[in-house]
Parts: C-alpha cells; structure tokens; sequence
C-alpha cells in the first residue's frame, strides 16, 4: 500500500530560504521527480510507503514549523499505484486521488487523511484535528526538538541534550508542550491500523 502526501506551505511569500529545507526533508524520502516534486513554487507531492506517511507528514510539519511565519497544509492519500511515471504528478493510482481529493477539501485543517476505508478515515481525522490544535503551535525551538527526536528515536533525552545543545529539562519541557508523547501513541496507532487494511 502507498501513501501520497500533498501539501502547500502557507505563508510561503513571508520568509525566504525555507525551499531548500523542504527539499532536504524530501529527499529523505526518495528521489525526484520520480517520487517526489516541488510545483508552484510552494506546493509539493511525495510518495511514500503508507506505513511511514503520517510520520513523513508530522517530521515534514516540524520542519517547516522551525520557521516562525510558516506552516504546511498536508493531505494523505492511501491506496495503491496504478501507473508509474518518471515524474510522480504524472502517476495515478487511488492513493494520488485520494490524496488530491483530501487536498481540496482541507479547509481549516493543516493535517488530513483519506483512504478507501471510512472508518478508518474517520478516526484518523479526529486524532488528526486534535493533534493538530498543538502542533499548529508548535514554536520553532519546539519544533527543532521534535524534529531532531523524530530523527533520532533510538538516543535518550541526555543523548538528544548533547546533540542540540540544550539541557536535557529543556528537551523535556519542549516536548511535553508539543505533545510528543501523544504525537508518539498516534503514530503507534496509525501503524497498527495502516497494517489491519
């Protein structure tokens, strides 16, 4: 199963230099332009396997996040491919139509989901919504810790302290205020059930 992660960076025109930011998270996750692409100049595609998707979105929305003006619209899309191109816009299959579909629908929500599978969707949308009221908020500081914790899930608070320079009751502080342990249990969930479909 894949996952098509849609998103666009709001307030884009507000800061400069993000862009670069946003292709070293994606290329993270693939190659361009076959499995991922920046358009319109603060739009962007990736194709991901499903069970990596709302992760790939929430380390995605840290990185972004690390800037104070801007935030990311991101919409799942989960199902499968049905034709490959050399170029992913060029792709299709019912994970790009869902994702596309979720995009246009977004509205107030920074974070959504869409599948073949309702009640799956419907969960996920209200964890999503909840989730989202915190990390909306997240600080750039915040976001930085959630960022590099997602990164690097193996090293301990101490570890993650040394690495950023920070006191460890900072780390702690920082990612108790962005919800980690919640974001942690949602991402757990999500795994378990993107594997029952």
């Amino acid at each position: 199963m894949r996952a098509v992660l849609t998103g666009d960076i709001i307030n884009s025109r507000e800061e400069i230099g993000w862009q670069q930011e946003l292709v070293a998270i994606l290329d993270q996750y693939g190659t361009s332009p076959k499995y991922w692409e920046i358009y319109r100049g603060d739009s962007f595609q990736l194709e991901v396997d499903a069970a990596k998707a709302l992760k790939v979105a929430i380390h995605i929305k840290a990185v972004i996040k690390m800037r104070t003006e801007l935030d990311v619209r991101i919409a799942i899309g989960i199902g499968n491919k049905t034709y490959t191109a050399a170029q992913i816009t060029q792709a299709n299959g019912s994970a790009f139509i869902h994702s596309g579909t979720a995009f246009d629908a977004i509205k107030n929500n920074t974070l959504v989901l869409q599948s073949d599978y309702k009640d799956f969707d419907e969960t996920l949308n209200i964890m999503l919504a909840l989730a989202t009221l915190t990390m909306d908020n997240w600080p750039p500081v915040t976001a930085a810790i959630v960022k590099a914790r997602l990164e690097a899930p193996e090293l301990n608070q101490t570890e993650l302290s040394k690495q950023l320079d920070k006191a460890q009751s900072a780390i702690s502080k920082a990612l108790s205020r962005a919800g980690y342990d919640e974001v942690t249990k949602m991402l757990t969930y999500y795994k378990k059930q993107i594997e029952t479909l």
